[in-house]
């Protein structure tokens, strides 16, 4: 209860951080995508969104009423889809529709009590045709694997709390990508809880 108390609380912070971890995962593969190969999916749009990853995550969290736990999850599973589908890179072209597929699927495994599709493609700016198969794609990337345990919500809710507090103190060179936590390990994907910690880089 006290850490749902505390990720209540943290919540606009952790939506300022994870747009700027999105938006900078996006530029950097925005600046790889003529030496590496890629492949264009369903996630990917014609033109960048005018609207900026930042402002797209409010929307998100002021129309979609999930719980704030729902974001945190939300990121796990951005990070399953990045280390999954390596060939499909967070980028400027499909991070929005990355963003509301993640949370949609996030509340619906979380929440007792959630918005259907066509309501989330009103928030996202897609169709409701476009928002049904952008799920069941998201799905198939990150293989089914929706369950979080409470270690592995603990550990990426814990990076994410102390990147904050690193973001808030004066900058050091030093990378900064999703997955990542305080002493340059990545954070752990791992759904056994009795089995070690693995770490994994999201792909940038």
């Amino acid at each position: 209860m006290a850490e749902k108390e505390s990720c209540d609380q943290e919540m606009p912070r952790v939506i300022n951080f994870m747009a700027s971890v999105l938006e900078r995962v996006a530029e950097t593969n925005d600046l790889s995508r003529r030496f590496s190969a890629q492949k264009i999916s369903m996630f990917h749009g014609l033109t960048r969104p005018t609207i900026s990853v930042l402002s797209y995550l409010e929307r998100i969290f002021k129309y979609a009423n999930c719980s704030p736990s729902c974001f945190i999850v939300a990121y796990i599973y951005l990070d399953r889809f990045s280390q999954k589908q390596p060939l499909l890179p967070i980028n400027s072209f499909n991070v929005h529709r990355l963003l509301i597929t993640s949370v949609l699927v996030s509340a619906k495994f979380m929440d007792d009590i959630f918005y259907n599709n066509a309501y989330y493609a009103k928030v996202g700016g897609v169709s409701t045709t476009e928002m049904n198969l952008l799920e069941v794609d998201f799905l198939f990337g990150i293989g089914f694997q929706l369950n979080v345990t409470p270690s592995t919500f603990h550990t990426y809710y814990s990076y994410l709390q102390t990147e904050m507090l690193l973001l808030e103190t004066p900058p050091i060179p030093m990378p900064i990508k999703i997955g990542r936590n305080v002493n340059q390990q990545y954070c752990c994907i791992n759904e056994d809880e009795s089995s070690t910690h693995q770490h994994h880089e999201l792909a940038v």
